[in-house]
């Protein structure tokens, strides 16, 4: 029997899982990093300990696997979007991996926004104007790392740079091209226009090539140490982003997918570019005919966790004592209180904002305090706030995507009946949870399917997805929410004069922290 690996590199972790050519999911391994934070607005990862963790995952699932009776034919990749690294000529890295999170670019994409260019490098690339961009991060080492700038031979992200080191081979996939802000999303090749505004050259990006493209082999040393043959084939594989929505089954226009992991995002596919006049949504072509429009969003999940390690720390003992999960016991804490928090609104503005503010000095608060408010409705909030940051978005979705005909929802926040509830009363619209968790590594793994000439095209992925089950609406919580939302989205505005002050506040007094 022949097994596939499907592997996602996440913004903290990197996943592994290993499948059998049935979509059986025989091993999963999950092996953390750092991220680097040590000023502000900084949010880089060590490219090595990344390799690292690859190499680590990969060698565990085949281990826990224990195959006797077939071997690893292939390895598909799933990865963050927006990282950017400096290679020198050797292929060495001048910097670490800058991550969608780090906002330091903040200057120029304000600058660009104000002047009009950004709005250039949208309408050619798909790229809103946010300092997550790989072209905004361009501009700010340009001007403020010329040292770095001057000696980087190649400029890559961090799948492009894990890729190279197992294979000497540097290729750059559709989809994450796409994400730079340097592809040009009619033509679907690197815009030199836009390339002679970042201040780089052509040589100095790798070749582009599809998600399915696979390279035949790998260095000896790496193979042996993950317990596999070295002529396996390395699948380009596709963003976190596509690919995770392949992965739920959203292909066609009209069906909404939604993940809320980490971080979270709205997304839906359509079949040629759309532009959003607003510039408040990405587009980025994906595969020949598909194109990928939505909203990302810095704060999802982890802001639950803020919640958990900084609110509820005495419950983190309780549930200790109850030999329960610590994140089981904040959610029902949360569900104790009806919806709507008692009025209680949380804007989940922790790291800055991307859709639907694209502001990267935004910041978190509760709104409507009063007496009554215990730690239940701050939970609840908190759960809430997502949810409602996650519906403004898809407002904007919708005004150019159309309304949905199906949501589809996956990642950790709606594996709590809580999460589900929420989702569902606040879209006032029944919503999909495919059994397929881990959906990234999932449509990995397909994609290495088409790749090997195993499958046709990307409509056979949903018999590998599973059950599905559905959640409706409940009357009594969605008119409650009718009338939160509107109060949410108009204190966002109101809130958002103010963002850029107390970021400057905030930058200015550091040790405040402490």
């Amino acid at each position: 029997m022949n097994y596939i690996v499907g592997i996602d590199i996440g913004t903290t972790s990197t996943k592994a899982l290993l499948y059998d050519l049935n979509g059986k999911i025989y091993a999963k391994s999950n092996i953390g990093y750092t991220l680097h934070q040590e000023q502000p607005d900084m949010a880089e990862e060590d490219p090595n300990d990344i390799f690292t963790a690859t190499l680590n995952a990969i060698e565990e699932v085949v281990s826990k696997a224990q195959l006797t009776d077939g071997k690893v034919v292939a390895i598909s990749w799933s990865a963050q979007q927006h990282s950017l690294i400096a290679l020198d000529q050797d292929y060495r890295p001048l910097t670490r991996s800058i991550t969608w999170a780090d906002n330091r670019a903040e200057k120029y994409a304000r600058q660009f926004k104000e002047n009009g260019q950004g709005m250039i490098v949208y309408q050619h690339t798909g790229l809103p104007i946010h300092p997550m961009g790989p072209f905004y991060k361009l501009l700010w080492l340009r001007q403020e790392h010329p040292d770095v700038f001057g000696k980087a031979a190649y400029w890559v992200g961090i799948k492009e740079y894990v890729i190279w080191r197992y294979t000497n081979v540097l290729k750059e996939e559709t989809s994450m091209a796409a994400a730079t802000g340097l592809l040009n999303m009619k033509t679907v090749d690197w815009d030199d226009e836009i390339l002679k505004l970042a201040g780089i050259q052509r040589k100095q990006l790798p070749e582009l090539v599809e998600p399915t493209y696979n390279i035949v082999g790998i260095r000896s040393e790496y193979a042996k140490v993950m317990g596999i043959d070295d002529n396996v084939h390395m699948v380009m594989g596709a963003t976190d982003g596509a690919l995770s929505t392949i992965g739920v089954g959203a292909l066609e226009q009209g069906t909404l997918a939604i993940n809320i992991g980490t971080s979270a995002a709205v997304r839906s596919f359509v079949d040629k570019p759309v532009v959003d006049p607003k510039a408040r949504l990405y587009c980025y072509p994906i595969m020949q005919g598909k194109y990928l429009v939505g909203g990302p969003i810095n704060n999802g999940g982890i802001v639950y966790n803020w919640a958990h390690d900084a609110i509820f720390g005495p419950e983190q003992e309780t549930a200790k004592l109850l030999k329960r999960n610590s994140y089981d016991l904040l959610t029902d804490i949360a569900a104790t209180v009806p919806a709507g928090a008692g009025g209680l609104l949380f804007h989940p503005y922790l790291g800055g904002e991307r859709a639907p503010l694209w502001d990267a000095n935004a910041r978190g608060s509760f709104f409507g305090l009063n007496r009554q408010h215990t730690r239940a409705h701050m939970a609840r909030a908190v759960l809430e706030g997502i949810v409602f940051n996650l519906y403004m978005t898809t407002i904007s979705l919708v005004e150019v995507a159309g309304d949905p005909k199906d949501i589809l929802v996956a990642g950790g926040f709606v594996q709590s009946a809580l999460g589900r509830q929420i989702m569902a009363d606040v879209y006032e619209h029944e919503i999909t949870i495919p059994e397929s968790y881990e959906s990234g590594c999932l449509a990995a793994m397909f994609l290495a399917k088409m790749s090997l000439g195993l499958e046709s095209d990307l409509s056979g992925i949903n018999k590998y997805i599973g059950k599905e089950k559905k959640y409706q609406p409940n009357e009594e919580n969605y008119l409650a929410y009718r009338e939160l939302i509107p109060i949410f989205i108009r204190l966002s505005r109101e809130l958002s004069s103010e963002y850029g002050n107390i970021a400057k506040f905030q930058r200015e007094f550091p040790k405040l922290y402490n």
